[in-house]
């Protein structure tokens, strides 16, 4: 690679952001980190907690303090939460410092993934069967002005790793 950078990945809940990071990271010989178990490792406390005890309001600070902490680090793949981008000056940040890539779905391959996981996941916890597949298409659709702004968007269901490697390393020597 011609520059050690920093590469975030961003996309919707379930889209396979931790999954595709770790490979990368492992093909480029650099450190992984999955931002939702950094906030819980500092908080002491799980996501879901921090939502129930804390509310969404302070989880995205503690989030937005933990993005801007790998700041000075190179040679790092982030996998970022769903609404990370959406929050804050986020997603300006994540643009400023280094290499973004949106694994793109489509609100009935997400719901597909996420139909197994909702109560583990706080933003859907609460939302049934039936009413996850409005929902993500809600929110979605609220999001994607943010994610479409990412350096390299890909589909994220049968993700080539070896092609996103290719399009990271085209772009990081351009």
């Amino acid at each position: 690679m011609p520059e050690r950078k920093t590469i975030f990945f961003i996309g919707f809940m379930g889209s396979g952001k931790s999954t595709a990071g770790k490979k990368l990271a492992s093909l480029l010989g650099w450190t992984f980190i999955d931002i939702d178990r950094k906030i819980e490792e500092i908080a002491g406390k799980t996501i879901p907690q921090i939502f129930s005890q804390e509310g969404e309001e302070v989880f995205r600070k503690i989030e937005s303090e933990v993005l801007k902490s790998i700041k000075t680090q190179e040679g790092i793949v982030v996998s970022t939460g769903g609404g990370t981008p959406c929050h804050g000056d986020n997603m300006d940040y994540m643009l400023g410092s280094g290499l973004t890539v949106y694994l793109k779905m489509t609100p009935e391959q997400l719901t597909c993934r996420l139909l197994e996981s909702t109560a583990v996941r706080p933003l859907i916890k609460n939302v049934s069967d039936e009413e996850l597949p409005g929902f993500i298409e809600r929110v979605l659709s609220s999001r994607e002005k943010w994610y479409s702004q990412a350096d390299i968007i890909i589909e994220g269901i049968n993700l080539d790793i070896n092609r996103l490697l290719s399009m990271i390393k085209n772009q990081l020597s351009s």
